[in-house]
């Protein structure tokens, strides 16, 4: 008997592309032919040097990263970055501080824990809620902050920027983590980017860290050697023991990325999934309501509630059940939020969107 088709809509650990799984498992015990599988290759050899060469030149390819910047893959996901980016750049300038823009559960996070390494200023009133970016008119930025830093999608509350925050000439550090490589960045414009793998570009346990090399060597004395940007720079990311086989899925997302027309193609894809969701919403005289300012609705979380604009909680539940039922899966909103949350990355296709969609359809005609 056939199995059902599972559609995974989870926020991160997320899909990834059924030609990348087959690949891994065809390689898994014996990678390309050397006897053995990157799950036991030393880090240290030629060919897993290859596997981190490839992975890199692709990730370069696909955002056009310019010469003076330094690719490295760490550990501690999005979150030691939250630290690692303070530790490493707070003391750029001698004031010790930096502005942060805080729009929900990720940015705020990030903030608390610079909190501890110098003067964190967040440079707009506190929101209310997370269902909006506070008008760039409204921030106050010091011009003497280290760096100015924001979290570009924020996968709990569904809020994307669509546009790269103006700086001043401060420096500018974006936690990419769930909307990297889903359309093209210039990353000129950063001082630091960082993204964790496990949703657009591969699995678990891989941190992408995209630095201009003369941001390396200001890390503060009490930074932890693994967490210091240079020696991890000047190791090529092998100061200890890398993620060695995240990274050798990420580089096969990014071969797959790129032979289905980079991040260009990425952004219509994704722009196409999270508008047919978007318009069921809007269509549906609050049936589905989503709580998030139109201008910056992430095209990757699609967070809403389902029956009335708080949410009627025995109609959600019937609702997961019901696409639990069709193979949907995942599509609980964040504890803290509740409600459902569809996580749209890069490997969801059109036609897993579409069955949402039609399920979305069906659903609110049985129940309005």
């Amino acid at each position: 008997m056939e199995q059902k088709q599972t559609i995974n809509f989870g926020a991160g650990p997320a899909k990834l592309p059924r030609s990348v799984l087959l690949q891994a498992q065809k390689e898994l015990i014996n990678y390309n032919g050397i006897g053995i599988s990157v799950l036991e290759m030393s880090h240290r050899s030629s060919d897993f040097n290859k596997i981190m060469n490839m992975t890199e030149n692709l990730l370069r390819e696909m955002l056009n990263v310019p010469d003076n910047y330094k690719v490295m893959f760490l550990q501690g996901g999005g979150s030691g970055q939250f630290s690692a980016v303070p530790l490493n750049l707070i003391g750029l300038k001698e004031d010790k501080c930096a502005d942060y823009i805080v729009t929900g559960t990720w940015s705020a996070k990030a903030a608390k824990e610079a909190e501890k390494y110098g003067k964190i200023n967040i440079v707009h009133p506190k929101l209310d809620s997370y269902t909006k970016i506070p008008d760039p008119s409204s921030w106050t930025l010091n011009p003497s902050a280290s760096y100015v830093y924001y979290c570009c999608n924020e996968t709990v509350h569904g809020v994307e920027y669509n546009f790269t925050p103006e700086t001043n000439g401060v420096l500018l550090v974006s936690d990419m983590s769930s909307n990297f490589l889903s359309r093209p960045v210039d990353v000129s414009k950063f001082g630091l980017i960082f993204a964790g793998a496990q949703k657009n570009v591969g699995c678990a346990g891989v941190t992408v860290v995209i630095v201009r090399e003369d941001l390396l060597g200001h890390a503060l004395d009490e930074c932890p050697i693994v967490l210091d940007y240079k020696v991890q720079a000047v190791n090529n990311s092998l100061y200890n023991t890398p993620p060695c086989f995240s990274i050798y899925i990420m580089g096969l997302v990014l071969e797959w990325i790129r032979n289905n027309g980079g991040t260009v193609a990425m952004e219509t894809l994704n722009k196409r999934k999270s508008s047919m969701i978007y318009d069921i919403i809007d269509a549906s005289n609050d049936f589905y309501v989503c709580p998030v300012d139109m201008v910056c609705r992430s095209r990757m979380n699609v967070p809403f509630r389902v029956g009335k604009k708080q949410g009627d909680e025995a109609l959600e539940k019937e609702f997961l059940d019901g696409a639990s039922k069709r193979g949907m899966i995942s599509l609980k909103g964040h504890r803290s939020v509740g409600g459902i949350r569809a996580s749209l990355y890069n490997a969801v296709t059109l036609e897993d969107t579409e069955a949402l969609a039609s399920y979305m359809k069906e659903f609110q005609k049985e129940h309005q």
